[in-house]
């Protein structure tokens, strides 16, 4: 199946190996074993809370902290997805978090950006970027950070986001200038809401006027909520596993993707994090369907909807949903089912 990703964390992707070497050649204290390592950038599949889930993000953002490392973790990153038959990516990551050797945003940006665009080339993908601020950062840095990432939009970052622990700062709207630059430079908006707070915190995250959440699992507890949602065309950038780990939601069988969905809210199903939730994203499509319980045409309509919200160029997607509709008529249970 051609798949498209729209929430994927680069931070939250790093290959185990990748990390060994990384820790090795930069002198950081690390486990030196595969095993050891993975269990540090793995979260636990119950972490309890988005805090708990956060603390795997330490060693790989300390890990990342050069032009080489960002490119190679880009680099294998657009590999591994097109190996898993991700046709159309949207990879996110915050810049401000890998400044601490001295790297200026700039350079961040300029250093993942030609990474996944020579990778997305060499395997023949589409791969398209989503500068990421934080929630605990001060608004005025995060400002600078939208006139930062305005200037790399001929080189694929086409949505400004929002993210970090939203218990530690609750309120999205004190960023609100930042999101005005990026929506003024046409930057496509998203926010991450939901992992904490529940369907108030998608409420909240509305107020930045985003065109997608990220998460935002718990609007189902608020029909007001879900049929706003509805009206406005705002899609749910859904990743039940990670949703396990951060609490958002008991089990797997408890989320509320299939409902959503069946409720007519726009939603799309993504991994969230390839190595702290430990899933590619064709095992996130299989537990979707048998322990959540999409069934096959519904998972289809949900992958095609993401080329409808997707941020890149039309006459990029354009292409692609001839591909995915061309691919969908040979499948029998497909053939005879509407995107």
């Amino acid at each position: 199946m051609p798949k498209a990703e729209l929430h994927l964390h680069l931070d939250g992707s790093l290959r185990p190996e990748t990390a060994l070497w990384l820790a090795r050649t930069r002198g950081i204290e690390a486990p030196r074993s595969y095993e050891a390592i993975f269990r540090t950038l793995r979260a636990p599949p119950r972490a309890g809370s988005q805090a708990a889930l956060l603390r795997a993000f330490t060693l790989p953002i300390q890990l990342l902290q050069d032009r080489e490392a960002l490119q190679r973790a880009t680099e294998e990153l657009v590999m591994t997805k097109a190996a898993d038959g991700v046709r159309y990516l949207e990879v996110r990551w915050a810049p401000l978090l890998h400044t601490r050797r001295g790297l200026r945003p700039a350079e961040v940006i300029d250093a993942v950006a030609g990474a996944a665009n020579e990778a997305a080339s060499r395997v023949g993908i589409v791969v398209r970027l989503i500068v990421t601020a934080l929630r605990t950062s001060d608004p005025a840095d995060n400002e600078a950070l939208a006139r930062t990432a305005t200037r790399f939009r001929q080189r694929g970052v086409v949505g400004f986001d929002l993210a970090g622990p939203e218990a530690a700062a609750p309120d999205p709207l004190v960023h609100r200038r930042a999101f005005q630059v990026a929506r003024g430079a046409g930057l496509h908006l998203t926010v991450h809401a939901g992992e904490w707070g529940g369907a108030a915190q998608v409420w909240r995250a509305l107020g930045l006027g985003p065109q997608r959440i990220a998460h935002g699992a718990p609007a189902i507890q608020d029909p007001v909520l879900v049929t706003e949602l509805r009206r406005l065309g705002i899609a749910l950038d859904l990743c039940p596993t990670s949703n396990v780990q951060a609490g958002v939601v008991a089990s797997l069988a408890t989320h509320p993707l299939a409902r959503l969905h069946r409720l007519g809210v726009p939603v799309t199903l993504s991994s969230d994090d390839l190595t702290v939730s430990d899933v590619t994203l064709s095992e996130e499509y299989l537990r979707a369907v048998e322990r959540i319980g999409l069934t096959l045409p519904e998972l289809w309509a949900i992958n095609r909807r993401a080329l409808d919200v997707a941020f890149a160029e039309p006459d990029v997607l354009d292409p692609l949903r001839v591909e995915f509709d061309r691919w969908a008529a040979e499948i029998p249970e497909l053939a005879t089912t509407p995107p």
